[in-house]
């Protein structure tokens, strides 16, 4: 294979929010709250539990191999220059976290850097919800554009996220 990843792009001006604010809509008609880490608390047992849910829901990204530990995550994802709670997205079912869209701030861009929901509750749009759900902190940021890549193999989030609007580039994701 010449290129396993896929690199996607959403303008933001062009996203369609009234479309996938049904999303958003069917999660809180099933119990589903959003919300957001900033808005949970950034404390240290929301990372660990961010940690937990993250690890999680990676092991089913293609050729993703071992997960880091909790200090290289923590490193990577808190220690990170654009990082910021409020562009962390959590679905909750009562107390139970099942859903996050972790979002970081770089120059000119949101890079969408994962999003997943665990096993027993995908198939109900809450990815989906949860990524317009966090458009709030795109256009608070400023930023006109999302960014985000997937390893080729990993049909299911690149179609959601054409669905989304997103479209293949080759402009460069990372900061």
């Amino acid at each position: 294979m010449t290129n396993q990843w896929v690199k996607l792009e959403l303008d933001v001006a062009a996203f369609d929010a009234p479309r996938f604010e049904t999303y958003v809509a069917r999660c809180r008609e099933d119990g589903i709250r959003l919300t957001t880490l900033a808005e949970l608390g950034d404390t240290p047992e929301h990372r660990r539990a961010l940690y937990a849910l993250n690890k999680e829901c990676s092991a089913d990204i293609p050729e993703r191999g071992e997960f880091y530990t909790y200090e290289e995550y923590a490193e990577r994802r808190f220690g990170a220059a654009g990082y910021d709670p409020r562009g962390i997205v959590i679905a909750l079912d009562g107390d139970e976290w099942i859903g996050m869209a972790a979002t970081s701030l770089q120059e000119g861009f949101v890079f969408n850097e994962m999003t997943g929901v665990r096993a027993g509750h995908r198939g109900r749009g809450i990815s989906i919800a949860m990524k317009t759900f966090g458009m709030a902190f795109v256009r608070e940021s400023g930023a006109s554009t999302v960014r985000t890549f997937h390893h080729s193999a990993n049909a299911n989030a690149i179609a959601m996220n054409r669905r989304m609007g997103y479209v293949e580039t080759d402009t460069e994701t990372d900061g």
